[in-house]
């Protein structure tokens, strides 16, 4: 029998951050604001910063130079690291908003566009599973996440596997009541996921939609079934049309196609070679903190049979999800943490279930906590700042920060100033220790996130940029360079090639692929152990560089010798 609600801990305060009492308006306005802040700020002010974002803009630029959708490149070579549609539309962000913007913040804008779009069909499938009082939550969680602070501001095909994601998490949550826009809501998070990055995201939802009957009654009807046959009616044409439209272009990129999403990649035992199954469930408990121990919490309230019990359609769902996607992801090739973005957004749903029941004490540790550690850290941050500006960098700082040059001081942008501090005072104001509550804990956690994120994408992003960026060693290496000169690269890589093509317009031709063994000039990527290597027997050093402060990469630019 149900426990009744009484038997859990304090109900919702009704002065909490859900907009449903009284200032209603006032309070979503205010959470909208604070969402918008966190999306658009650092999106635009930066060069491309490798890995994922610097490949998928090469992708964008490529595409939005030539007009060709269907092929992505880096550096006029054919590349299927990802899919086209993020590509895409930050092609078409280009074309709408470069100039005035840089060709690269008007790319990023789409990222902006997918993490909107993440963060607003995470919200309507806790609204379709949980009801008007859950909306919110997820969203404040998943602005609250350690792993999605920077990752999610960056250019990458993960984004939008975490958009199509998202789309079809709602689409199985409205298919409960409505099977069939429901379906064709999962058809389009399954396209867009595909489109995105391949086969996995498909993989991850299909698995859920068929795994559901198995684990619940409420999902072994026909109405299920047919919203499953709606989904892959809209998913088959939609997904198609791009892998049909590169093998008419060329069979032989359709079949460089197949070779970079081999079945390999997603079940790493059988490429044979060591991987690492634990990867991603070793790294969640920071990466999506604070969902994970809310999770934990919810699990051990509802493992008890109150206000639902484990059964209900909110625990169910996303629960089958995630655990498909995080078994998944454990098999796969190469785990990396930008590849586990998308598992936030189950895991939102359901740590945001048994929020309101927390007890007291665990919520006000949560809130103190969190005051403490972003107060602290915003001291730190704007010390640090201060000290460098007026004294230039300390040895100390620059060893914190793992550069090797000391003395760098930040300029001084008095947008950035303002902003900064802006969000400075608003976090002191909103902060402050009155009006405790369980969901308070958690808007202020978000609050704390989003200002460190202003405080780096503001004052500090001039330096964070001079240590990522290429322009300098780029354009450094274009005066070397003759135009239209033929130049060969080794070890050269995906990301290091797309901004070397952007900013120095030098397209280089990989020695790994076979190519470019005629041409007079060779550029070699060296690692940290290889810096002292002697030259390639016939070449020349004429050029090195390497990005400030960083001793992890060198480049040598060699002529041919003379023979």
């Amino acid at each position: 029998m149900r426990a009744p609600r009484s038997a859990t801990p304090e109900p919702v305060d009704p002065e909490s951050v859900s907009p449903s009492g009284p200032g209603r308006a006032l309070k979503q306005a205010g959470l909208v604001l604070l969402c918008l802040a966190w999306v658009v700020l650092g999106l635009i002010g930066h060069d491309p910063w490798k890995t994922d974002e610097a490949t998928t803009f090469g992708v964008a630029h490529g595409m939005a130079q030539s007009g060709d959708v269907v092929v992505p490149g880096i550096a006029g070579e054919p590349w299927f690291g990802i899919g086209p549609l993020v590509p895409a539309i930050a092609a078409a962000a280009m074309g709408i908003f470069s100039p005035p913007l840089a060709p690269h913040n008007a790319a990023r804008l789409a990222a902006g566009l997918l993490l909107a779009a993440i963060l607003a069909f995470a919200s309507l499938a806790s609204r379709e599973l949980n009801g008007r009082a859950f909306r919110w939550l997820p969203v404040l969680i998943l602005v609250g996440s350690i792993g999605f602070w920077e990752r999610a501001h960056a250019l990458s095909g993960e984004l939008g596997l975490a958009a199509g994601v998202a789309v079809g998490l709602w689409g199985l949550a409205l298919a409960l009541r409505r099977p069939i826009p429901g379906g064709l809501a999962l058809g389009l998070g399954i396209s867009i996921a595909f489109l995105s990055r391949g086969f996995a995201g498909p993989l991850w939802l299909l698995a859920a939609a068929a795994v559901l009957p198995a684990v619940s009654p409420l999902w072994r009807t026909k109405a299920h079934l047919a919203t499953v046959a709606v989904a892959l009616a809209v998913a088959a044409p939609l997904s198609a049309a791009w892998p049909w439209a590169l093998a008419q272009r060329s069979p032989d990129l359709f079949a460089a196609w197949q070779a970079a999403e081999g079945w390999r990649e997603y079940f790493a035992p059988a490429a044979g070679g060591g991987f690492d199954p634990l990867y991603v469930a070793k790294n969640l408990p920071w990466f999506a903190w604070p969902a994970v121990p809310l999770l934990l919490w919810m699990l051990w309230i509802r493992g008890r049979g109150f206000n639902g019990g484990l059964a209900d359609a909110g625990v169910v769902l996303p629960g089958v999800l995630a655990l498909v996607m995080l078994a998944a992801l454990s098999l796969e090739r190469d785990p990396n943490l930008i590849g586990a973005i998308p598992i936030l957004v189950p895991l939102a749903l359901l740590a945001s279930l048994e929020v309101d029941s927390l007890k007291r004490g665990y919520s006000g540790a949560l809130d103190w906590f969190g005051i403490l550690t972003f107060g602290l850290a915003a001291i730190l941050v704007w010390g640090v700042w201060i000290d460098s500006y007026v004294n230039g960098m300390s040895l100390a700082t620059a060893r914190l920060f793992r550069d090797t040059e000391i003395g760098f001081q930040p300029s001084f942008k008095l947008w950035a100033m303002l902003a900064a501090l802006a969000m400075t005072l608003l976090w002191i104001a909103m902060v402050r220790p009155a009006r405790r509550s369980n969901r308070r804990a958690v808007l202020n956690w978000a609050i704390g996130v989003t200002l460190l994120w202003a405080l780096v994408s503001t004052i500090w992003l001039p330096y964070i940029d001079s240590r990522r960026s290429y322009r300098v060693v780029a354009e450094s290496l274009r005066g070397e360079v003759p135009a239209g000169a033929c130049v060969a690269s080794r070890n050269l890589g995906d990301a290091q090639r797309a901004l070397f093509a952007y900013f120095a317009q030098v397209e280089t031709m990989r020695e790994e692929a076979g190519a470019g063994a005629q041409c007079p000039l060779l550029l070699v990527q060296l690692g940290r152990n290889d810096f002292d290597a002697p030259p390639p027997d016939g070449w020349t050093p004429s050029w090195e560089g390497r990005r400030r402060g960083d001793d992890t990469e060198k480049f040598i630019l060699y002529r041919r010798s003379a023979s």
